[in-house]
């Protein structure tokens, strides 16, 4: 019998080499045996559909119907009643909570002598596929009577603590692997994102929408103001980046006809990490034509309000233990008006002072670029006193055209564009505007943003020339969004960190 029976800590580095070293030579004897990963093992049941079917029922109901189940698992607890008889809860990937588990019942007179001595041997963590007939225990447990039992595939490494799981969160995200084995909340996490972003295509798809995958590997980084990452082409010899937002390939195909696209994509961006920043993370990019952005805006509310209800089944949410409401319609104000409203203690006339601004984006340690007109600076004093209050959820409108490249510009407001950004909870979730389509404005646009590259703004945008091109055929009027998916999932499932949606986020490299 094993001497380790109960769930091992790892916090004793020579008690976990001592454990990995027996187990090898477990998994040795099973080689020099033949029978070390089988691969002809297929379960015909999984423990949660079992639970809900049969766990209501009572053991005198159960037991004459004589079920014979076959599943399959990883063991997660043992418990031997001497060397004829033990328990055994096996874990699979059916159940949204515990009903993922099913309890085992082996006994030396069902397996046999031979199949209850391999048991014995068996370590938690092992994968088991197993054979037997439901019942209920004295308890009312269901419970499977074991007929056949083997071992799928050897655990070598053992199991963290069960009440503790991986206490160190760093050790989560690492080997999110065995975060997934011992954390149900973590599981749960990851099968609402799921939900959530089943719901968004299906919602995208109903409203006329075509998915669409476009290039990650750009010759030109464009679409969002940001630092890419820049890598090489070895065949074709040219730099390249990776992709930091596909807004230009998808307005191209607007330009040639596919009125209504989306695409669900990766994003690489080489900047900070952060509980909001992830240098790879998932955006949600749509377009249609013939809309605008305010036609964007409610579009955009009903998608996240129907995410929000397809994955958590409310749009009322807690976050952080703080009640966030996604059913009531959302805020809309512009970037003064939001300062007015969370830092009334400025004045209109303040507000329009180049120099007072300047002045008080010194207090915070921000220095403008030499570049920044009234706009800008209103931009960036609105972020610094007002962002982090905007709770519910509010769209913050008319945003100055030197800061938005791609926005079309008001009709009736100089210096502004018809542009958006929703925050929620104090983070910006989306981005949309009405597309900028007159290639000789988009052109001195992109020039503008050439020039603040110069200057020293490493996030300006390059000057585009094949997308001026495709704007020279015609883009109808058009509206485009952004929607931070991960940023999005963070809410659904009240994570307070960006790295607990992402299933493998990035780290600095181990010691």
């Amino acid at each position: 019998m094993s001497n380790e029976q109960q769930p091992v800590g790892a916090d004793s580095a020579v008690e976990e080499h001592s454990i990995f070293a027996e187990r090898r030579a477990k998994l040795a004897g099973l080689r020099k045996h033949g029978i070390a990963y089988p691969n002809d093992f297929h379960p015909k049941d999984n423990c949660a559909t079992l639970q809900e079917k049969y766990s209501a029922l009572s053991r005198e109901n159960l037991e004459p119907m004589e079920v014979n189940v076959s599943v399959g698992g990883r063991m997660m607890l043992k418990r031997e009643a001497g060397k004829k008889a033990a328990f055994a809860t096996i874990q699979d990937a059916s159940g949204k909570n515990a009903d993922g588990r099913i309890q085992l019942y082996i006994t030396q007179d069902k397996t046999g002598e031979a199949g209850m001595e391999a048991f014995h041997h068996y370590d938690l963590g092992d994968l088991l596929g197993v054979e037997g007939v439901l019942f209920k225990t004295k308890t009312d447990e269901l419970t499977i009577k074991v007929t056949h039992l083997r071992l799928l595939a050897k655990s070598l490494r053992p199991l963290p603590d069960k009440f503790h799981g991986l206490a160190n969160q760093e050790m989560k995200y690492r080997q999110r692997y065995v975060d997934l084995i011992m954390s149900e909340e973590t599981r749960r996490t990851f099968k609402a994102r799921t939900a959530a972003m089943t719901s968004i295509r299906r919602f995208m798809e109903d409203n006329g929408f075509m998915e669409v995958e476009t290039p990650m590997l750009h010759a030109i980084p464009g679409g969002a103001a940001a630092k890419p990452f820049i890598t090489h082409h070895n065949a074709l010899d040219m730099q390249m980046f990776l992709r930091i937002a596909p807004e230009l390939y998808l307005k191209r195909l607007v330009v040639g006809g596919f009125e209504r696209v989306f695409e669900v994509n990766r994003n690489f961006r080489n900047e900070g990490v952060s509980p909001r920043h992830n240098p790879e993370f998932t955006m949600m990019e749509f377009y249609a034509a013939y809309t605008d952005y305010r036609w964007m805006m409610d579009f955009t509310e009903q998608v996240i309000r129907k995410a929000a209800v397809d994955a958590h089944g409310t749009a009322v949410l807690t976050y952080q233990g703080r009640e966030l409401d996604l059913s009531k319609p959302f805020q809309r104000l512009t970037i003064v008006a939001a300062i007015n409203k969370y830092a009334p203690h400025y004045t209109h006339e303040q507000l329009h002072d180049v120099t007072f601004i300047t002045g008080e984006l010194a207090k915070f340690g921000v220095k403008p670029f030499s570049t920044s007109g009234l706009g800008a600076l209103q931009l960036a004093l609105f972020e610094e006193t007002a962002e982090a209050q905007l709770w519910e959820p509010t769209f913050i409108i008319d945003y100055p055209i030197e800061v938005s490249p791609l926005a079309r510009a008001s009709d009736k407001q100089a210096g502004i564009t018809e542009r958006f950004e929703l925050f929620i909870t104090g983070r910006e979730i989306a981005n949309g505007f009405s597309e900028l389509n007159d290639p000789e404005d988009q052109a001195a646009r992109f020039k503008a943003q050439v020039d603040a590259k110069e200057a020293g703004d490493e996030e300006a945008m390059y000057y585009d020339a094949d997308y001026i091109r495709a704007l020279e055929y015609g883009m109808p009027p058009t509206g485009g969004c952004g929607i931070g998916i991960d940023r999005l999932m963070m809410l659904v499932t009240d994570s307070a960190n960006i790295r607990d949606v992402i299933l493998f986020p990035h780290l600095r490299r181990e010691d």
